[in-house]
């Protein structure tokens, strides 16, 4: 499981820069996922427009080697050292541009011909003009054709390159960024609900320590209540005790007093 992970530690923030690595990948898996669908379409369409180039190339190609053998037999000799000789300036030009496909930029080559410059317009003149014209525009339409397989066939070379690095990063995500990273996010999950399990059986624990020590705590002040009831209790039966005492001794005094006010009372009546 470990090698299947990262080594993070679990934490709630871990989880949330976790949860936003997945949504990334999950956004990159499907950008890059498009990117290489769309490459591939493209890929597939130049694959079939060089082939047609191809087959094209091989047509025109032939038709200018008839071509150039027609202006060799109708001028009788070198007509390639005359063309040489009257060209100073190239009237066929190329001109370069870039294509964006779906971030990717294609460079396409596209030609153009100068019509200001015509240099060996006079060539042939003596014999073989109409073959010589003839030979220069098929031989123009073959480097059209060159110019168009050579821009297709550069595009086909960056984009399988391109789709190549694409694909590798698109089966990464899949199956290696995105496992890992959902390994990982329950990974942390369940130390977190572990840990949540341990926090609630330590409160729990808490708890009943708290309610021991209260019920404890009570039994003691009970204890102590009906100590002081019976200490009170034994207090007033003291106090009851003295206050009977007290009256006893009063009465016996006053049982003792009694004889010796009689014989007062005797006194008085015999002296009267």
């Amino acid at each position: 499981m470990s090698g299947t992970r990262e080594q993070v530690f679990p934490t709630r923030m871990t989880l949330g820069l976790m949860k936003t690595k997945l949504k990334g990948a999950n956004q990159g898996y499907s950008l890059l996922k498009r990117k290489s669908e769309a490459l591939t379409k493209r890929f597939r369409d130049i694959t079939k427009r060089i082939d047609d180039a191809k087959q094209k190339m091989g047509r025109v190609m032939q038709t200018a080697a008839f071509s150039l053998a027609e202006v060799s037999y109708a001028t009788g000799e070198n007509i390639g050292y005359q063309v040489q000789e009257s060209v100073s300036n190239a009237r066929f030009k190329v001109k370069a541009r870039q294509e964006n496909v779906s971030g990717v930029y294609l460079p396409q080559f596209e030609s153009y011909i100068d019509s200001d410059i015509n240099d060996f317009k006079l060539t042939g003149l003596g014999r073989g003009g109409q073959q010589v014209q003839r030979a220069k525009e098929i031989y123009s339409k073959a480097v059209e054709t060159l110019i168009e397989l050579a821009s297709l066939q550069t595009a086909f070379i960056i984009l399988d390159e391109v789709i190549k690095v694409t694909n590798r990063r698109v089966n990464a995500i899949e199956h290696v960024i995105i496992p890992r990273t959902e390994n990982t996010i329950a990974y942390i999950n369940s130390e977190l609900d572990e840990l949540d399990r341990e926090e609630f059986y330590r409160l729990k624990k808490v708890q009943e320590k708290k309610q021991q020590e209260t019920a404890r705590l009570d039994a003691e002040m009970k204890q102590a209540k009906m100590a002081r009831m019976a200490e009170q209790q034994q207090t007033s039966a003291e106090g009851d005790a003295v206050a009977q005492e007290a009256e006893e001794d009063e009465s016996d005094a006053r049982t003792s007093a009694e004889p010796g006010a009689l014989v007062e009372e005797q006194e008085e009546d015999v002296i009267f």
